[in-house]
């Protein structure tokens, strides 16, 4: 197996379909829960809407840096999601997350194997292949977080 086809299956693997490593994946998780779960504040954690918003936010920009050659996002922005009034702003949330996973794999499977030893953007960011593991790596340890939340917010219920 060439290594785009690897790459975009690990993804696949913690965005939308996966049970390997965690047992779960993002679209399990966000799928299950309501837009006031999504929101709920415990303690001073983030709550699942803002961690969702976060790992969209690299998607999208690694998305647009893909096609453009420009890295246009940064990491003070990351968590600056609009307050959720809805059920309807927390599905549009996670209908783009999804969007984004879909088309984040579907670009890292399409990629040759030689560009993931390339420099992304700039030298000073690493190589392709750093970049798109970050990916995978940042959203593993998210998606830990996000559980964790779940389990708080469903335990405070009961």
């Amino acid at each position: 197996m060439t290594r785009n086809l690897t790459i975009a299956g690990r993804l696949r693997e913690v965005l939308l379909n996966g049970h390997w490593i965690a047992n779960t994946n993002y679209k399990e998780q966000i799928l299950s829960v309501s837009w006031q779960q999504a929101t709920q504040k415990v303690d001073n954690l983030n709550t699942i809407a803002a961690l969702t918003y976060h790992i969209n936010y690299y998607l999208a920009g690694l998305l647009s840096a893909f096609e453009n050659g420009r890295l246009e996002i940064s990491d003070k922005y990351s968590f600056d999601l609009s307050q959720m009034k809805s059920a309807a702003d927390w599905n549009e949330l996670v209908t783009t997350f999804l969007n984004n996973s879909e088309k984040f794999a579907n670009s890292v499977e399409q990629m040759d194997d030689s560009i993931f030893d390339r420099p992304f953007v700039n030298e000073k960011y690493g190589s392709y292949l750093r970049n798109i593991e970050g990916v995978i790596e940042h959203s593993y340890y998210h998606l830990g977080q996000i559980l964790l939340i779940k389990k708080m917010i469903l335990q405070s219920r009961s």
